[in-house]
């Protein structure tokens, strides 16, 4: 692409590790199987999969904090292995969860403790940090400790501190977790500014409703090695006419899991219980077909909610990296 500002060619990374005491035994770990791909200049990019998938990984190597086996990368023209020192004013990095914030201290004054860091002049900073405080919604508690913060307000913060530099990319790993719904789309509704401002976003996720809504294009990571990468929209339009019919029930046990997965036509069968509900999902290119089925292979079951729709990110997730049956 000839606006990307971040390019990623066959990138592997590789960890050698020990087990045992007495008898030691070294194991290598393919964390990158070859990773390639590019992310243009503006664009939210998301990288998404299971835990252990290689998000993390190539973050790190993104943000100068790992060195890479193999492979090539560049950010903004520079090489973050060599040249990390003059990457690292242009990009910024923000963790999920209340890590990199000094609680004991206020909001405002772990503000000033980063731009310290980055060098960012002294007759600049109380402008900077105000305007900052005012984007994510915490100028009233602008001098109250970070302990007295809930876990949206200090994630709110780590979005204030990554922007203390202005930089040109920000680097999101699950910026998200934990937090309550409301305080959720308050930051999805800071990063979506960010990004109408023109700062380009990639960012890790392991919600998929959330990489659907705020991501131009993603890439399903698993392994090690990407399975798909395009736009949200196409790659749900890549599951051939596939329909979802979705359903709940009450005791359903392994056996009729299996049954249902045995049924003509259906392709994928996935399952989530809560409480003694379980919700069912059967992947389909003939939903009207299987829908009498269903019933047919349940005597006795109270079906609820049955309901047929196209597939969500979620599901074509599914289908792609895979998903157990209960």
């Amino acid at each position: 692409m000839k606006d990307s500002i971040i390019s990623v060619t066959d990138v592997k990374r590789t960890y050698k590790t020990e087990t045992g005491y007495i008898k030691k035994k070294r194991r290598q770990v393919d964390a990158l199987k070859g990773i390639t791909f590019s992310v243009e200049k503006g664009e939210i990019f998301g990288l998404l999969g299971p835990n252990g998938a290689g998000k993390t990984t190539m973050i790190k190597i993104l943000t100068t904090m790992l060195t890479p086996t193999s492979g090539k990368v560049s950010i903004l023209g520079f090489n973050p292995v060599t040249e990390m020192n003059s990457l690292r004013p242009h990009i910024n990095f923000i963790l999920g969860g209340e890590r990199n914030l000094y609680w004991r201290l206020s909001a405002y004054d772990n503000l000033a403790y980063f731009a310290d860091l980055y060098k960012l002049p002294r007759h600049e900073q109380k402008q900077t940090i105000d305007d900052l405080l005012e984007l994510v919604g915490l100028t009233d508690v602008a001098h109250q400790r970070v302990e007295t913060f809930s876990k949206g307000m200090k994630q709110r913060l780590q979005i204030a501190r990554g922007l203390v530099n202005n930089p040109e990319i920000l680097f999101l790993d699950e910026p998200s977790i934990g937090l309550d719904p409301v305080s959720a789309r308050k930051l999805r509704e800071i990063i979506q500014h960010l990004n109408g401002k023109g700062t380009t976003i990639l960012l890790t996720t392991h919600y998929m409703f959330e990489a659907d809504e705020l991501c131009d294009r993603i890439a399903f990571i698993d392994k090690g090695e990407i399975v798909d990468i395009d736009s949200p929209e196409n790659i749900k339009q890549k599951t051939d006419n596939v329909s979802i019919i979705a359903f709940t029930v009450i005791g359903v046990n392994m056996e009729k899991l299996n049954e249902l997965s045995r049924l003509p036509n259906v392709q994928h069968v996935q399952s989530s219980k809560q409480d003694y509900l379980t919700t069912i999902k059967l992947h389909t290119r003939s939903p009207q077909s299987i829908v009498p089925l269903i019933y047919d292979t349940m005597p006795g079951f109270v079906i609820q909610d049955l309901t047929i729709t196209k597939p969500s990110l979620e599901d074509v997730y599914v289908q792609l990296i895979g998903g157990k049956v209960l």
